[in-house]
Order: C-alpha cells, then sequence, then structure tokens
C-alpha cells in the first residue's frame, strides 16, 4: 500500500498537495535557470526574473490539464473562497517559519504562497501584469512598492 495512504486524512491533504506544488515549482525554475542567467548580485535582474517566474507560473495555469496536475486543476475549479482560504493558510505558515527562524520553510511557504496567489489572480480573471503595474506604480509615487497608507476618514 503506498504510504501516502496510510496517512491521517489531515495530513494527505497537506503533505501530498504541498510536494506535489512543490516538484513543479523546481521544474518551472529549472526551466527559468536555463533560459535566463541571472547574475546574483544584480538586484534588479533577480526581481525582474521573480516576476517572470509568477508570470510564467500564472500563463502555465491556463493550460492545466487534470491529468497532469490534479490538484491544481481542483484547486482553478473551486471557489474564489477557497483559494482565498488557501492564500490566508499559506501566508500563516510563512509567518510561523519566520517566528521559528526556519529559513527553509520561509522560503518553501514563500513558494507555496506565491503559487497560490497565482491561482488566487487566475480563478479571480486578473492579470499578473495588473499587480506588477500596481506594484511600479507604488514605486514610483512613493519610492518603494510598499503598502499603501490607510485612507483618513
Amino acid at each position: 500500500m503506498d504510504a501516502r495512504l496510510t496517512k491521517a486524512k489531515s495530513e494527505r491533504r497537506r503533505v501530498v498537495p504541498m510536494a506535489a506544488a512543490q516538484l513543479e515549482l523546481n521544474r518551472l525554475a529549472e526551466l527559468e535557470a536555463r533560459a535566463v542567467s541571472i547574475a546574483p548580485c544584480d538586484t534588479e535582474t533577480t526581481a525582474t526574473a521573480a516576476a517572470n517566474e509568477v508570470d510564467r507560473l500564472y500563463a502555465a495555469l491556463s493550460a492545466v490539464a487534470e491529468s497532469e496536475h490534479p490538484r491544481t486543476a481542483r484547486l482553478l475549479a473551486s471557489s474564489k473562497r477557497k483559494v482565498a482560504q488557501k492564500v490566508i493558510e499559506e501566508a500563516g505558515e510563512v509567518a510561523l517559519a519566520a517566528v521559528k527562524n526556519n529559513n527553509n520553510g520561509i522560503i518553501r511557504e514563500s513558494a507555496d504562497l506565491l503559487y497560490h496567489l497565482a491561482v488566487l489572480w487566475r480563478r479571480a480573471s486578473i492579470d499578473s501584469g495588473a499587480v506588477w503595474a500596481e506594484m511600479r506604480r507604488r514605486a514610483d509615487s512613493m519610492g518603494i512598492a510598499e503598502k499603501l497608507p490607510k485612507a483618513r476618514p
């Protein structure tokens, strides 16, 4: 019997899907590494590569086949509310990894968070370019793409 089938339901739900998503992200990262040479000290190039990676994931979501990526296909077919819940869950896991000073955990959970954000954007019919344009608008007006100040009543 497959070891995954003997785990508790809560463990299966958590371990198996994350492993599949991580494998896909690793595969995409390998493709990116072959396609683009990134200088490690060039932060603008690195930031562009990161945005390109999220854009590539976003674009790939439009061609997801149930046979190749059943978890992603199910997630895309679910409600925006369900995807939003996954974004909240992953953001919490990034924060927990940070509190535990687990840098590898922060990296893994951040990749999961970005994956779920891309799925949410796709599910909500929001182009990833719109998000990058908003970040650029903020950077141009404030010098950094930080959170906007709260509007005063």
